[in-house]
């Protein structure tokens, strides 16, 4: 059965993310079941997505654009299969149908859902984007953000343009984990815990956390260029993928814009 985000809902209303479910590695590893070849992986997004967009903002600043294809949907939720009331990311008719969307040509899916019904027969779990796929395999390698970010950061740098940036440095890694943590607790997660709760006071406490953690940017970035000190690192992309959505798309999800403020 289809899985909804409102299907997270704790029993005191907040919202309650659940775990990605494909979580193969692309590793340089001799053995890997998953090596990094060029032209063997495709990566499927939705500009409206956050978490999707972090993948392609790496595709292209890591230089990896002519190694992975990529492909997008449509960016608005669209009822995916006649059996149930699912609505969930839809692939377009045409290529003029949707700016910058285009039919599945490698696999011939209308829907993300069928891709995961591809990769999992009996899969009851959400139909996310991003969606990392082995074009040799036909199956999903991986649908977790925060892990395919960092396969592109290290196990592409024999076939990237850009091999040498590395956006999780040794040195910073302790400080990146620790803001990834709490920009991703508050911010990156904390619009949609607004959105989807139920009840009022896990929504003012969501929001409540919001703001603090985007005062708290405002902080820091007023006394350096970056999140994580003077170097572009991982943490940034993972804000900025959010922060650039804010004043269109998160007051959707009932979190004031911050601009509307300032104006």
């Amino acid at each position: 059965m289809a899985r909804f985000s409102l299907d997270e809902i704790s029993d005191t209303g907040a919202f309650v993310r659940s775990a990605s479910t494909f979580r193969n590695w692309i590793s340089r590893d001799l053995n890997s079941q998953f090596p990094p070849e060029s032209g063997r992986y495709h990566l499927y997004v939705s500009y409206a997505c956050p978490w999707a967009s972090r993948c392609l903002a790496y595709l292209n600043i890591k230089g990896l654009n002519k190694a992975i294809s990529f492909s997008a949907v449509k960016p608005i939720f669209e009822r995916t299969n006649e059996s149930d009331d699912y609505k969930g990311w839809v692939f377009p008719e045409s290529e003029t149908e949707v700016p910058g969307a285009e039919p599945d040509m490698l696999n011939g899916a209308k829907t993300i859902r069928e891709l995961y019904e591809i990769a999992s027969a009996n899969y009851t779990g959400k139909y996310t984007v991003p969606v990392l796929w082995d074009k040799k395999l036909k199956t999903i390698v991986n649908n977790e953000s925060s892990e395919i970010i960092r396969m592109f950061n290290t196990e592409f740098n024999s076939i990237a343009e850009n091999p040498t940036l590395d956006l999780y440095p040794t040195d910073l890694k302790p400080q990146i984990d620790d803001t990834n943590e709490w920009i991703y607790t508050s911010i990156n997660n904390g619009v949609y815990k607004c959105g989807f709760a139920k009840k009022q006071e896990p929504y003012n406490e969501a929001a409540r956390q919001l703001y603090g953690a985007l005062d708290k940017c405002e902080d820091i970035l007023s006394k350096q260029r970056y999140i994580c000190g003077n170097t572009l690192t991982e943490a940034d992309i993972r804000l900025f993928v959010t922060l650039i959505r804010f004043d269109e798309f998160a007051i959707q999800f009932r979190t004031p814009s911050p601009l509307r403020f300032v104006r």
